[in-house]
């Protein structure tokens, strides 16, 4: 054989070419991944974690089953969210508008912004708690000073999309990481996490903690924000081209979700490793983050309040994004894009700065946002669902039969058991 034969002969056994083929499609992979990472903030954002504190001190590992279903119903709905997006080029709250009109998409923009005032009011509370409990700084000053956020959500802007989008991802990698070091230093008992998380176990005792876990699955927002996101991804309004970056955008939501769902069991296990074990029931993120110090010394503490101050700035300038969706699509508002986030930002943070200037309790602020959060979810779940079952609305991505069915039970359970949260908090069953 002469030499030119074997040097033809190479490139087609070279094994190399096989990996190079698995780089080119990892890299491919991760160059779609992202909205969803945005999304998942909003899961695991200060407001989750008292729930997930009180679970894990009060009932051990037996809840986290509940943030397992929590989390399947979170894929399942964020995922009809992309789809709308990628389907229709157009957002939940613009199709909302389109839909309905323009009076009741002022109602509805109405509702959106309570529920967005209300989220901002445990997003804002959790960076400053972070603030005050890394540098001692009081809780006013630490709010106005997380309240800048906006400001470097702006300059990251002169970047473009995906340097904003970087930061996000790079904040949640420090909550996840600060997690690990958690799980690590409070050593939790392993046969119990999985007993606690596929054998459900309920009780009289748990059943409203659990019915809280629950019922704070979906934030409305993010269901405005991820119709938004996930249109980033398209480069053609081709259909083939539109099927791929959805198939890409459910293991967008899979991969990131489930990294939510991590966090908040991780807060849970720790909780219940290091005060469960104590016989503490810890009933607020201070509480929490004064006990670990005995408890599992100063780093444990010190990590702690670093993982909330990245999951409060994280979180909030999530919802900044989220406002400005919202804005856009029920209202049209045709300002330039840094004078719609400063107003989004605006409407929904002078509220919470004035609640924390005069003083309110801050484990009141998170139960009242639970409470907007529970009014506006009817009205941005069940668009959702009846605008992707439109086949006339999505073309070829309109739900099949069984996902309207699914959708629809999903939808009818969060509701109805924020309906029971309502209910409990007015009537204090």
């Amino acid at each position: 054989m002469t030499t030119r034969e074997v040097a033809l002969q190479v490139p087609s056994s070279f094994p190399n070419d096989s990996w190079l083929r698995r780089f080119r499609s990892w890299r491919k992979t991760l160059a779609y991944l992202g909205p969803a990472f945005i999304v998942s903030v909003g899961y695991m954002d200060p407001g989750n974690w008292a729930t997930d504190l009180e679970g894990g001190s009060r009932f051990a590992y037996r809840l986290l089953w509940v943030l397992l279903v929590s989390n399947l119903m979170a894929i399942f709905l964020q995922n009809l969210s992309a789809k709308l997006g990628i389907a229709t080029g157009k957002t939940l709250a613009e199709q909302c508008r389109d839909q309905y009109g323009k009076t009741a998409a002022h109602l509805l923009w109405g509702t959106a912004e309570l529920a967005m005032i209300a989220t901002d009011l445990a997003e804002f509370l959790g960076s400053a708690l972070g603030i005050h409990l890394l540098f001692h700084i009081p809780l006013l000053p630490a709010v106005l000073l997380t309240s800048l956020d906006v400001f470097l959500l702006l300059a990251l802007d002169r970047f473009g999309y995906r340097a904003v989008e970087a930061s996000i991802i790079s904040l949640v990698g420090v909550v996840g990481l600060g997690y690990i070091i958690e799980i690590v230093l409070a050593r939790p008992d392993l046969p119990a996490i999985l007993q606690g998380t596929f054998v459900p176990s309920l009780d009289s005792g748990s059943l409203l903690v659990a019915i809280g876990m629950l019922g704070a699955t979906v934030m409305p927002h993010n269901l405005y924000l991820h119709s938004s996101l996930a249109q980033n991804r398209l480069k053609s309004q081709d259909p083939e081209h539109k099927k791929e970056v959805y198939r890409f955008a459910i293991l967008d939501s899979i991969v990131a979700l489930n990294g939510a769902f991590f966090v908040n069991a991780a807060i849970l296990i720790m909780a219940a490793a290091a005060f469960h074990h104590s016989g503490l029931a810890v009933a607020s993120i201070e509480e929490a983050h004064r006990t670990l110090t005995p408890l599992l010394g100063p780093l444990s503490a010190f990590v702690f309040a670093l993982a909330l101050l990245a999951s409060g700035i994280s979180s909030s300038t999530t919802g900044t994004m989220a406002g400005q969706v919202v804005m856009e699509g029920f209202l049209h508002l045709r300002w330039k894009p840094w004078m719609r986030r400063l107003v989004s930002r605006g409407v929904t943070m002078v509220p919470a700065i004035m609640a924390i200037a005069i003083g309110v309790d801050p484990m009141k602020m998170l139960v009242l946002s639970q409470v907007f959060l529970s009014f506006q979810l009817p009205f941005a779940i069940i668009p959702l669902v009846r605008f992707t079952s439109d086949r006339k609305l999505m073309g070829s991505f309109v739900n099949k039969g069984w996902v309207t069915g699914v959708a629809y039970v999903v939808a009818a359970v969060i509701i109805g058991l924020n309906v029971w949260l309502l209910y409990s908090v007015f009537f204090g069953a």
